[in-house]
């Protein structure tokens, strides 16, 4: 891996883990002596950076770690919610039993996670995991790699949701019935659960009156 890719894997973690917190500045010269690197292939990288939403590049500001905008948010959860309600029925009529197995086996995890008290770092690799599972026993998975590659904001939206313990249970709870209702055929619900376990936090309170500083204007 180069330096160039070594630097701008390291700040995307930094940005959607938010140890890099939206707003904050990233002054090239602090980077540059981080990094020990010269200025021009560091401008690169910040460049490239800035073209998949990760940072926003001011003349005068500088470059600042992008504030999670909603409206792309609401997008991600849109094109989510319509390809997992066909997967989820496409897999209703043919789950193997190996699927099954997986998909319980990381419900167990969700489950020991919530039991343990662990780092809600833990649960959120773990929901990606029954969600990416997902696409892949419906041989979409080319479709999950490419919605990784645009959710910076979402990944940071859900990120701060699920620092609230009653998240992840709720979470665990939706999945476990998306599993029962594909296991045994029973969809009449299946979209409003759905539209439910992805959307609901959208219409809430809780970012803006915890993290209102994150949020777009």
């Amino acid at each position: 891996m180069s330096i160039k890719a070594e630097i701008m894997k390291s700040l995307k973690t930094e940005i959607l883990t938010l140890k890099l917190k939206p707003g904050a500045i990233l002054s090239e010269t602090a980077l540059s002596e981080r990094f020990r690197i010269s200025r021009t292939p560091l401008r690169d990288v910040l460049k490239q950076l800035s073209l998949e939403s990760y940072i926003d590049i001011y003349p005068k500001k500088g470059n600042l770690v992008s504030f999670i905008d909603l409206e792309s948010v609401e997008q991600m959860i849109y094109l989510r919610s319509v390809l997992e309600k066909e997967i989820i029925k496409a897999l209703s009529a043919h789950l193997p039993l190996k699927g099954v197995h997986e998909l319980r086996e990381i419900l167990d995890k969700q489950q020991a996670v919530i039991d343990e008290d662990e780092d809600s770092e833990r649960f959120l690799g773990l929901d990606d995991a029954f969600h990416q599972s997902l696409f892949q026993l419906a041989g979409r998975e080319f479709l999950w790699n490419l919605i990784q590659q645009t959710s910076v904001h979402y990944a940071r939206y859900r990120r701060l949701h699920m620092l609230r313990k009653e998240k992840l249970v709720d979470i665990h709870n939706e999945h476990q019935t998306i599993l029962e209702m594909m296991m045994h055929k029973e969809l009449d619900q299946l979209d409003e659960l759905i539209d439910h376990h992805l959307r609901e936090d959208i219409n809430s309170r809780y970012l803006q009156e915890n993290f209102s500083e994150y949020i777009k204007a």
